[in-house]
C-alpha cells in the first residue's frame, strides 16, 4: 500500500503547496539561508526539502540508539521516488541537478502523476490519500538512482546473459500463455519489495523491527518478512536458496551493512542468476530519512557491479496489509483471454492494429 497522508488534500492544493515550498527553497538556496523543512513528512530543521547527497550530516542531530546500543533504524518507511533508476539520455554527463532544477523536475513529475484519465482502469489510491504525489517523497538532486557506474546506467549485459534471456523468452513463447505466464508478483506468490528494493511500484511500504542480535524488515506487498541475524554466523550452504536470499548483517558505525546470497534461480533480478550477490547499507540520514544504498554483482550477467542510492522517507504507522491473493477465477479468465488474443494475432498489448486506409489499399 502507498502512504497515507491527509485524505481530503486535493491535487490542486498539493501542487500549490509544492510550488510554494519550492519557491521558498530556491529563494533560500540563493540567499544562503537554511533550507525549508519538508512539512509533509513532519520535517524539522534537520530535514531539508530537497535531498542533497553532497550535503554533510545535520550538525544538530544525533542518530538514535536502541536500549541495547545498536543504531536505531526502527520505524515505517515509504520506498517511493520520482528519480529514475537509470539516467535519461538527455541528462548524460549530469549526475546532479542544481537545487532549482531538482525542484522543477519534481514539480513536473508530481503534476503528471496527479493527472487522472477517467477512461483508464487503475488502482485509485488517491481516494485514500495514498498516491505517490500525496506522500512525503521529496525532490532529489540526483538525476538517477544508479550512482555507479558514473554514467548512471546498468552495465552492459554479457553475451552469455543475453543468450540465456533469449532462450528463456523463446521457451516461454513456445509454451504459450497459461496461468503461470504472469509473474510471481501478479499471481500474489511473492511481493515486490526486493531485496534489493528499487524505490517505486504499486506497493512500497515497509517496517524495520530490531532486537538484540537481529534486524527484521517487514515488506508490503505480500507480507514478506526478512530476518537478518547480526551474530556473524556463516551463510547457509549454496544448495539452500530462497526468494529473499540468505542475509547476514553487521553494523559499521551508524550503518547497517547486509550481505545477501543464495537467491533462488527463479528470482531473475534484472536478468541475474542465482549467483547474485547483494550488499545493502541502511543509514539514518536525519530524523525523517533513511538513506538506502545497495550494490549488486553477478559475474555471469553484468560486465561489472552497479550501485544505487535512494533517500527513503519515514512515515507514520501502521503498516497496512496489502491483501493480495491469487484470484484463481481472474487468472483463468486472463489466460483464456490472452490465448484468444494470440489466435486473433492481437498480441500481448490487447490492442488490434490501428486501421489505415493506406495500408488497406496495399
Amino acid at each position: 500500500m502507498r502512504n497515507r497522508v491527509l485524505v481530503l488534500l486535493s491535487a490542486v492544493t498539493l501542487v500549490m503547496v509544492v510550488v510554494s515550498a519550492s519557491a521558498l527553497v530556491v529563494a533560500q538556496a540563493q540567499s544562503g539561508a537554511a533550507a525549508t523543512p519538508n512539512a509533509k513528512s513532519g520535517g524539522t530543521a534537520t530535514t531539508k526539502l530537497v535531498w542533497d547527497p553532497t550535503a554533510p550530516p545535520p550538525a544538530d542531530w544525533t542518530p538514535p540508539r536502541t536500549p541495547w546500543g545498536d543504531p536505531d533504524l526502527r520505524g515505517y518507511y515509504l520506498n517511493l521516488t520520482y528519480t529514475p533508476l537509470q539516467r535519461p539520455a538527455a541528462l548524460a554527463g549530469k549526475p546532479l541537478y542544481t537545487t532549482e532544477e531538482a525542484v522543477a523536475a519534481f514539480k513536473k513529475a508530481v503534476a503528471l502523476d496527479a493527472e487522472v484519465d477517467p477512461t483508464t482502469i487503475h488502482y485509485d489510491w488517491k481516494e485514500y490519500g495514498m498516491d505517490q504525489w500525496q506522500s512525503p517523497v521529496r525532490p532529489n538532486r540526483r538525476t538517477s538512482l544508479i550512482v555507479d557506474p558514473p554514467d548512471g546506467r546498468i552495465p552492459p549485459m554479457l553475451e552469455e546473459a543475453k543468450k540465456r534471456q533469449a532462450a528463456a523468452a523463446a521457451a516461454e513463447k513456445a509454451k504459450g500463455n497459461d496461468v503461470q505466464t504472469p509473474g510471481t508478483y501478479t499471481r500474489c506468490i511473492t511481493g515486490n519489495g526486493g531485496p534489493p528494493k528499487i524505490p517505486g511500484g504499486v506497493t512500497a511500504e515497509s517496517q524495520i523491527v530490531q532486537g538484540p542480535g537481529y534486524v527484521v524488515q517487514i515488506i508490503e506487498a505480500n507480507n514478506d518478512a526478512r530476518i537478518i541475524p547480526l551474530d556473524g554466523r556463516p551463510h547457509l550452504p549454496q544448495n539452500l536458496k530462497g526468494w529473499l536470499g540468505d542475509a547476514r548483517g553487521h553494523f559499521e558505525g551508524n550503518t547497517l551493512v547486509v550481505e545477501t546470497t543464495n537467491f533462488s534461480e527463479k528470482r531473475n533480478f534484472q536478468g541475474s542468476t542465482d549467483g547474485l550477490r547483494l550488499i545493502e547499507r541502511f543509514t539514518m540520514a536525519d530524523a525523517k530519512t533513511l538513506k538506502y544504498e545497495f550494490t549488486v554483482s553477478d559475474p555471469t550477467t553484468w560486465a561489472r557491479p552497479w550501485s544505487v542510492e535512494a533517500p527513503i522517507p519515514r512515515i507514520e504507522p501502521p503498516l497496512y496489509e496489502f491483501a493480495c491473493h491469487e484470484q484463481n477465477y481472474g487468472l483463468i479468465n486472463w489466460a483464456t483471454g490472452m490465448r484468444a488474443r494470440d489466435r486473433e494475432g492481437i498480441g500481448q498489448s490487447g490492442r488490434a492494429p490501428v486501421f489505415s486506409e493506406e495500408e488497406e489499399r496495399k
